[in-house]
C-alpha cells in the first residue's frame, strides 16, 4: 500500500517521482508502480513509455543506491517480463540481461531472487541474449552456487539453465562445471516446481551428447544412481508431465549410450506408447509420439516392441485425421492459433518412420493404415515444414521396402512434390530428402511410363539435381547423388544412360572415382555398370566414351583399393567384353589383358572369377572375330593359365573355366 503521507496527482505524477532528484520518494514510487502494473499488460505498457526501465535499471547498477530499492527495481523489471513479447524484448533491448547476472554476485538473497525471476521470464520467451550465459566464464559457476540457496533459486536457475541449454558447447559448459552433481540433489526431496525443471535441464543437458549422458547414468545421489531415481519418478502415481519429462532423459540417455536396453524395454518404451493414447491431452500425444519415434529410430527390437504395443500403429493413423485447430491462451493472455491437426501429422509420420525403419512386416501394415499414402503426399504438399519434413522421412522408411515400391508406391502421386522438396529444401534435410529420391528410383522405368511418373521425373531435372549432389562437399550428399544416378541407369534405355554420361561429364567421373569415401567409389563404379549392359548398349556407348571408360578402369585396377572394389572394376570389363565392336577396346590393349591374367592367378577367388569371366566373353565362340581373338590370347598364355585353374577348388570358378576353355576349342 502507498503511503498516506505521499501525496501525488494522478498517475503522471508518479512517474514524474521515479524521475526526480527526490531519494526520499523513489521507494514508495516504485511501490506503487510494481502494485498498479502487476497482472495489467496495459500499465506495463504505460510504464514502458514513460521510460521506467532505462530508470530502474540505473538504480540497479548504482552501488550508492540501497540494496532495498535495487531489489524492488528488481522485482518491477520482472513483473513487466511477464507481460508481452513485446515488453520482453524493451527489457531486453535496454540491456537489462548483463545487469541482471551482475545482480547475481549481491549478498542479498532477495535481490538475487528478483533477478533470477527476471532472467527466467527473458529466457523462457527471448533466447537472443543466452551467449551472455557462456562468454563470461563466471557466470555458470555463480548460478550453480547460488542453485542451494532457496526454493526460489532452484526452481529459476533450473528453469534458466533448461531454456538456455541449445547447442553442444552449452552442455559441456554445464557439464565442465559441475552442473550434473549440482543438480541430482534437486530430483528427491525438492518441490514438484523444482523437480521439473531439474528433469527439463538433464533432458537438455544430454540430448545427442554421449560424454554428458553417460556422466549423468554414472551419477549418485544418497548411494542412489541417477537412472534409479528418474525410474521413480516415472512411475504412473506422477503427473503425466513429469511422466514424460523423465521418458525423455532416459531416452536421451538411451540414445547416447549410457542406458542398459532392458530397462528402456521394460518402462520408457511403455510410458511414451501410453502418452499417445487418446485418454492424454493433445500436447502429451504429439510429445509422446516424437519422443517414441527418437527412442526407437535404430533399434530394431524396440520398434518390433512398439510396433504390436497398445494399438500403437492404429493410435497414429488416428492423428492424421485430425484437422481441428485449437486456440489456446499463451503466457500473454493473447489468443494464439496452434494446428494441432499439423502437430499431430507430423508427429505420426515421424513415429511411423521409425517404426518401419527395419522390418518389412511393419511397414506392411503401416501401409495398410487407412489411406495412409493419401496423408503423406498431402504432407508433402503441406505449406507447414514441419509436416512435409515428417511426411518425407516416412516416406523414406517406407521406400526401403521393394515390395511396396512396386505395388501401393505405383498408384499415388509422390514424385511431384517430393521433387518439389529435394529442389528447395535447405541443406541440413537434403540428405534424407534425396535418399528418398533414391529409394524411389530403384523403381525409375522410362520403358514403363506408369502413370507418366517416370517422364515427370525427367521433365522435373533429376539428372542435374542428382549430378549436382555428386559435387556436394558432403559425403552423404555425394553418395546420395551417385546413388540415385545408378538407380536411374538400371535396366535404363539408352537414351537416359547417354543423358547421364553427359550430365556427368568424365572430369567429375574422374573426380568420383578418386573420393575418398569408399561408399561413392562404389556406387561409380555401379553406375558404370549399369550404364554398360545391353549389346547395343555397350557398343553405343563405349563408341563415344569409351577411351575414357578404360582410362577409368586402368586407374581402379592400378589403384590401392579394396578386393570388392576391384571386383566390381572386373565386373564392368566383363561387361564391355560382352559388347560387339567394344570388345576391341580390351583386345587392342595388352596392358589391360595382362592385368586380366594377373588377377586370373589372384589369391581372392571372387576375383578369379571376374576376371575369368571376362576371357570367357572375349573368346565366346559364336561371335564374329572369335577366332582372331582365341589366337591372341592363346599366344599370350591365357589359355594356359585356364587349364591351371582346373585345379581350383571352387566350384563357381572351376565352372567359369571350363566354359572358357571349351570356346578354345
Amino acid at each position: 500500500m502507498i503511503p498516506s503521507s505521499m501525496e501525488v496527482d494522478g498517475t503522471t505524477g508518479w512517474f514524474d517521482v521515479l524521475h526526480s532528484d527526490e531519494p526520499e520518494k523513489w521507494h514508495d514510487a516504485v511501490v506503487w508502480l510494481k502494485n498498479s502494473i502487476i497482472g495489467n499488460n496495459k500499465q506495463k505498457s504505460n510504464a514502458i513509455n514513460h521510460g521506467v526501465i532505462p530508470r530502474l535499471l540505473q538504480w540497479m547498477i548504482d552501488d550508492e543506491i540501497s540494496v532495498d530499492l535495487r531489489k524492488e527495481a528488481a522485482v518491477v523489471l520482472g513483473s513487466i517480463a511477464k507481460g508481452t513479447l513485446e515488453d520482453i524484448h524493451s527489457i531486453v533491448n535496454e540491456g537489462s540481461v548483463p545487469i541482471l547476472l551482475k545482480g547475481l554476485n549481491s549478498s542479498y538473497l532477495k535481490y538475487v531472487e528478483a533477478c533470477l525471476r527476471c532472467l527466467r521470464s527473458i529466457f523462457n520467451h527471448d533466447t537472443s541474449q543466452i551467449h551472455l550465459l557462456y562468454e563470461d566464464t563466471s557466470i555458470v559457476p555463480v548460478l550453480l552456487s547460488v542453485l542451494p540457496k532457496s526454493v526460489c533459486t532452484q526452481e529459476c536457475i533450473t528453469a534458466i539453465l533448461s531454456s538456455c541449454c541449445k547447442t553442444e558447447d552449452h552442455q559441456n559448459i554445464l557439464y565442465r562445471n559441475g552442473a550434473v552433481s549440482a543438480l541430482a540433489p534437486l530430483l528427491s526431496s525438492s518441490p514438484y516446481k523444482v523437480q521439473m525443471p531439474t528433469l527439463k535441464c538433464f533432458a537438455v543437458m544430454s540430448y545427442e551428447n554421449e560424454e554428458v549422458s553417460k556422466t549423468i547414468a554414472a551419477a549418485t545421489y544418497n548411494g542412489d544412481s541417477l537412472p534409479s531415481l528418474f525410474v521413480q519418478l516415472l512411475s504412473r502415481d506422477k503427473t503425466s508431465e513429469m511422466q514424460m519429462a523423465v521418458a525423455k532423459c532416459l531416452t536421451y540417455m538411451y540414445r547416447g549410450g549410457a542406458m542398459d536396453h532392458q530397462d528402456i524395454k521394460l518402462k520408457t518404451l511403455s510410458t511414451l506408447v501410453r502418452m499417445c493414447s487418446k485418454d492424454r491431452t493433445l500436447e502429451e500425444n504429439v510429445e509422446g509420439a516424437e519422443t517414441l519415434a527418437y527412442l526407437i529410430e535404430e533399434d530394431p527390437e524396440l520398434q518390433q516392441i512398439a510396433s504390436i504395443s497398445d494399438h500403437i500403429i492404429k493410435t497414429l493413423a488416428d492423428y492424421l485425421n485430425y484437422t481441428d485447430v485449437q486456440q489456446i491462451n499463451t503466457r500473454t493472455g493473447q489468443k494464439k492459433d496452434v494446428n494441432w491437426g499439423d502437430e499431430l501429422k507430423q508427429a505420426a509420420f515421424k513415429a511411423f518412420a521409425s517404426l518401419g525403419a527395419n522390418d518389412e512386416d511393419i511397414r506392411k501394415k503401416i501401409i495398410e493404415t487407412n489411406n495412409l499414402m493419401e496423408h503423406i503426399v498431402c504432407g508433402l504438399n503441406s505449406e507447414n515444414y514441419k509436416v512435409a519434413m515428417a511426411a518425407v522421412r516416412c516416406l523414406h522408411s517406407l521406400s526401403r521396402s521393394v515390395q511396396q515400391l512396386r505395388t501401393t508406391f505405383q498408384d499415388h502421386a509422390v514424385w511431384k512434390p517430393l521433387m518439389r522438396l529435394v529442389q528447395e529444401c535447405p541443406e541440413e534435410v537434403l540428405k534424407v530428402t534425396s535418399s528418398t529420391l533414391c529409394n524411389l528410383l530403384l523403381e525409375f522405368s522410362p520403358g514403363r511410363e506408369v502413370s507418366g511418373h517416370s517422364k515427370y521425373i525427367l521433365e522435373s531435372g533429376a539428372i542435374s539435381i542428382l549430378v549436382g549432389l555428386t559435387k556436394n562437399p558432403d559425403p552423404a550428399l555425394r553418395l546420395n547423388g551417385i546413388w540415385g544416378l545408378m538407380n536411374m541407369t538400371f535396366q535404363a534405355e539408352q537414351k537416359i544412360k547417354t543423358q547421364i554420361i553427359e550430365a556427368l561429364g568424365t572430369d567429375q567421373l574422374f573426380k568420383l572415382l578418386s573420393d575418398l569415401d569408399p561408399n561413392v567409389l562404389m556406387k561409380t563404379l555401379g553406375l558404370l555398370r549399369n550404364i554398360l549392359t545391353n549389346k547395343l548398349h555397350i557398343d553405343s556407348i563405349m563408341s563415344l566414351y569409351g577411351n575414357q571408360i578404360m582410362q577409368a578402369v586402368v586407374f581402379i585396377l592400378e589403384g590401392d583399393h579394396s578386393t570388392q572394389v576391384k571386383e566390381q572394376t572386373l565386373c564392368i570389363l566383363a561387361n564391355i567384353a560382352d559388347g560387339d565392336q567394344a570388345k576391341s577396346f580390351i583386345m587392342e590393349n595388352e596392358d589391360v589383358l595382362k592385368k586380366l591374367m594377373n588377377y586370373m592367378l589372384h589369391t581372392n577367388t571372387n576375383l578369379q572369377i571376374a576376371a575369368t569371366f571376362c576371357i570367357f566373353n572375349l573368346v565366346w565362340s559364336e561371335e564374329e572375330g572369335a577366332y582372331t581373338r582365341q589366337a591372341k590370347l592363346r599366344d599370350l598364355g591365357v589359355q594356359k593359365l585356364l587349364q591351371q585353374l582346373l585345379s581350383t577348388n571352387d566350384s563357381t570358378l572351376f565352372d567359369k573355366v571350363k566354359n572358357a576353355l571349351q570356346q578354345f576349342t
